[in-house]
């Protein structure tokens, strides 16, 4: 099968209900996408793909065929990415760094559908776990980007594609924190049997 991804189109000889994860890193060498917990719940493994925020690890390579994947490797080729990249670096974002393709990933998502996000789409949209506690930097960043502070952010101005904004989507804190427990459990017990280089 033909897979589509960073403007490139590659043969993959993968079964159908392989991870697009292990297709991306083992067979085409693009291992800038992580390996987290393979429950779909740590977001290091997350790519894009038409645009919107995927996590590749359950994401059967058969689902995405005809479409456009964007890696980490590729993102600083999209306008929006490569603000991200670069504001990651201004407010010095990475400790360790395992997490944070899949943090850019899913930042420069939510700023490509919405260009000046509220803090509950923020919220909502930045749910990825960083085992190094780069919270409140990724917070920092993501503001920046959006155009103000926490609780500051403008919310006039923004163009008719970027005002499309559903509704509701406010996460609780403490949910997150229940879910990042339960997820961080899952991660050592994933990544011991694992078997594959996560480098």
């Amino acid at each position: 099968m033909e897979l589509q991804i960073n403007g490139k189109t590659y043969e993959v000889q993968a079964d159908a209900d392989t991870p697009l994860l292990w297709v991306i890193r083992d067979e085409l060498g693009l291992t800038g996408t992580k390996y987290g917990c393979g429950i779909a719940q740590c977001g290091a493994c997350s790519v894009l793909v038409d645009g919107a925020v995927t996590r590749s690890c359950v994401t059967p390579v058969e689902g995405v065929v005809g479409k456009k994947i964007t890696t980490i490797e590729a993102i600083e080729t999209d306008d929006v990415g490569k603000r991200v990249v670069e504001a990651w670096v201004k407010h010095q974002v990475p400790q360790c760094g395992y997490c944070q393709s899949g943090q850019i990933m899913a930042a420069t998502s939510l700023l490509r559908q919405t260009l000046h996000p509220t803090d509950e789409e923020i919220s909502a949209a930045m749910v990825n776990l960083c085992r190094c506690g780069t919270y409140n930097a990724i917070s920092a960043a993501v503001h920046d980007l959006a155009g103000g502070r926490p609780g500051q952010i403008a919310a006039t101005g923004v163009s008719g594609q970027a005002s499309a904004r559903e509704s509701g989507k406010t996460v609780a804190t403490a949910t997150i924190a229940l879910v990042g427990i339960a997820a961080l459990g899952t991660i050592g017990a994933k990544a011991t049997g694992n078997g594959r280089d996560e480098s």
